[in-house]
């Protein structure tokens, strides 16, 4: 997970209760930086991983798809970054979802695809496309 000077701003200037974080499979300095700003604002953080589920409230939940346990060894920060499917699904509505693909890149793309193949999991209303494929 990168973390960029402007999550840092935001945490700083905007009131956050919980981050989401996933498995790190390195630690840097500004992960560091997070940890102990998070630490100072008594922002709770979330470890997730592939297979969790978030519950927002009754319609809404947040699907972490990915990373796993087995982390990807190239462009360790970006090819295991969360990888999540948030729906939104009440009594009178169709299912509205998007999928979240964080900054995965072509490597993690075909990981997703092979551990998801023979389901619904990555079809959404929505797609975030990683800023790697365009």
């Amino acid at each position: 997970m990168i973390i960029v000077n402007g999550l840092i701003t935001i945490m700083e200037n905007i009131k956050v209760k919980t981050a989401i974080v996933g498995i790190q499979g390195e630690e840097s300095s500004n992960y560091k930086e997070f940890l102990e700003l998070a630490k100072k604002k008594k922002i709770k953080i979330l470890m997730v991983h592939a297979g969790d589920k978030i519950q927002i409230d009754k319609d809404c939940s947040i699907s972490i798809l990915f990373p796993n346990q087995d982390l990807i060894n190239t462009n360790i920060l970006n090819n295991n970054s969360i990888v999540a499917k948030f729906s939104y699904q009440s009594k009178n509505s169709q299912e509205f979802s998007i999928l979240l693909t964080g900054d995965i890149e072509e490597i993690a793309e075909n990981k997703l695809i092979q551990e998801y193949k023979d389901t619904n999991e990555l079809q959404a209303t929505v797609l975030k496309i990683a800023h790697h494929r365009l």
